[in-house]
């Protein structure tokens, strides 16, 4: 019976990322808050941190995408009430309030 079953794989089956274990001590504030996030989403600590964590870096990723389009806006205008506006938004960006 060699042979009655070819597997073919492309690669167009998703593979599963090997979770990587980290140690990492929170404030019992922070601890606190995430444990009662698991227990209103009837879910772990850990996956709650997962879901944090994922959509702080892409937070982080829109604040630089959204600097950046700053940065290309300032260096293609010409009208200096613009070129300023640009400019105070960036130093606020970069150096906060």
């Amino acid at each position: 019976m060699d042979g009655w079953c070819n597997v073919v794989y492309l690669g167009a089956m998703p593979t599963r990322e090997k979770p990587t274990r980290q140690s990492v001590s929170l404030p019992s504030r922070v601890a606190r808050r995430v444990q009662a996030l698991a227990t209103a989403q009837r879910t772990s600590a850990s996956r709650v941190m997962v879901d944090l964590i994922e959509s702080g870096l892409e937070a982080k990723e829109r604040e630089k995408r959204h600097y950046l389009d700053l940065l290309d806006q300032l260096r293609e205008t010409d009208d200096p009430a613009e070129q300023k506006r640009l400019t105070e938004e960036l130093a606020r960006l970069t150096f906060g309030e």
